[in-house]
């Protein structure tokens, strides 16, 4: 049951990161805003399977990635809250 659980989180997040990271218009502007929606929606789902430290950790990798290999087309969530 808890590895059911489990694959349905990352696969819940993993749609959510891929949707919400494409904020910015570089590669490391979507990739920081990635790596930060990551790792807050990792910190929460972490923190449901008793491991929050480790959901952080993938959630914030996974964020990283995708906005990374995302581009602004993809996705245009607007300028991020760093630039001006």
């Amino acid at each position: 049951m808890k590895s059911t659980s489990l694959i349905a989180l990352i696969a819940f997040l993993s749609l959510s990161l891929f949707i919400l990271s494409a904020c910015g218009s570089s590669k490391s502007d979507r990739a920081l805003s990635g790596g930060g929606i990551g790792a807050g929606v990792g910190l929460v789902g972490g923190a449901l399977v008793g491991a929050p430290l480790t959901g952080a950790a993938v959630g914030g990798a996974v964020g990283a990635g995708t906005g990374a290999l995302t581009d602004e087309d993809d996705v245009d969530l607007g300028k991020p809250v760093w630039r001006d």
